[in-house]
């Protein structure tokens, strides 16, 4: 039976501690793509469409669901759907920019990576402003 070969460097480490390690940014914006895809898939959906079936139903459930949207908590669940659509949205099109090979290089990359992070923050901020 052969032996196994060392291998050459470094001694493989027996864990990976995946909390530290560091990612770099267009990993990140990649794994909130996804996220985010998720979050509107599970919540962003059924709450749109409990909202649309009690403004449609009666003046009653309106009120109840008017009343429910009102409070701050789920203000800020709103919010957070928002972040995640614009996000998956602006982290969308930077996918179909690197599909298209626009921008594949490591520095467009990281730097479109950025502006996709920044933008949802900053259009989100903007946006939770001038409507709280």
């Amino acid at each position: 039976m052969a032996k196994a070969q060392p291998s050459a460097g470094r001694p493989r480490p027996v864990y990976l501690d995946l909390l530290a390690i560091r990612q770099p940014i267009p990993a990140v914006v990649s794994f909130l793509h996804r996220v985010s895809g998720a979050l509107l898939f599970l919540a962003g959906i059924p709450l749109a469409l409990w909202g649309l079936q009690a403004s449609l139903g009666s003046p009653e459930a309106y009120a109840s669901f008017a009343a429910i949207v009102a409070h701050p908590l789920a203000k800020l669940a709103a919010l957070g759907l928002l972040w995640a659509t614009l996000h998956h949205l602006f982290a969308g099109i930077r996918h179909l920019f690197l599909d298209l090979h626009i921008g594949i290089a490591l520095a467009p990359a990281r730097r479109s990576a950025a502006v996709v992070l920044v933008l949802a923050l900053l259009v989100t901020l903007s946006i939770a402003i001038r409507t709280w």
